[in-house]
């Protein structure tokens, strides 16, 4: 099957592809589009990969679902596009930032600046329906997503995995600690932020790893 996709992802996530899974699921992401209002628009759901080829991970934060309102999902998780206000927990993340690093929160919650140095911002589920959060979960999405997970872990050590949540950690407890960083804390929601999310610092953390490891800080 011809998906349109970064090159080294593509390459990596060939088999994929051809699962009779995927084909259903484009199947169904198709039907969808066409009868329903789905974010993001079709051309960015790939939209990690294409700004974090696979040969530049350095860190992953892993994400559920893309957000579900007007304007807000561009297929990075936890970004929202330049002009929309910040979701509580985009808000929560840029506190700990500062609280950990001194950042002072920028003023658009796009996360691009981050996926081009490296962090692949990737959410398990990829395409959402308008005002319907979770509306397009069990459908081959995190089977997809998962296979992504796996390619990295089999394929490159030395990756920071930012796991926030236990949806997250339970979708990353196959990596391998002795050869990656896992960073498991709460998630940044305000639901569970402050059971352990707030003073987690992370950011410092994966900055403090990727040094140790030969490599460059993400400059958060």
């Amino acid at each position: 099957m011809d998906v349109k996709m970064e090159a080294s992802w593509k390459a990596h996530l060939a088999s994929e592809f051809e699962k009779p899974y995927f084909s259903t699921l484009v199947d169904f992401v198709k039907h969808e589009y066409s009868t329903h209002v789905i974010y993001p628009k079709g051309n960015q759901i790939f939209n990690a990969f294409d700004k974090t080829p696979f040969d530049q991970v350095k860190v992953v934060i892993l994400g559920q679902d893309p957000y579900h309102e007007p304007g807000q999902a561009h297929g990075l998780c936890f970004s929202v596009n330049d002009g929309i206000p910040l979701p509580p927990s985009l808000q929560n993340i840029y506190k700990e930032l500062q609280d950990d690093l001194g950042i002072t929160p920028a003023a658009s919650g796009n996360l691009v600046r981050w996926a081009e140095q490296g962090v692949l911002l990737l959410n398990a589920t990829l395409t959402v329906q308008a005002h319907q959060a979770g509306s397009h979960q069990n459908k081959g999405w995190e089977e997809f997503t998962d296979a992504v997970i796996h390619a990295l872990a089999e394929q490159k050590e030395h990756i920071v995995y930012i796991l926030w949540g236990s949806y997250a950690q339970r979708k990353g407890a196959f990596i391998d600690p002795a050869k990656n960083r896992i960073l498991k804390s709460a998630h940044p929601s305000p639901l569970s932020a402050y059971r352990g999310f707030f003073g987690s610092k992370p950011f410092s953390a994966a900055n403090a790893y990727l040094v140790q490891q030969g490599g460059s800080p993400v400059n958060w």
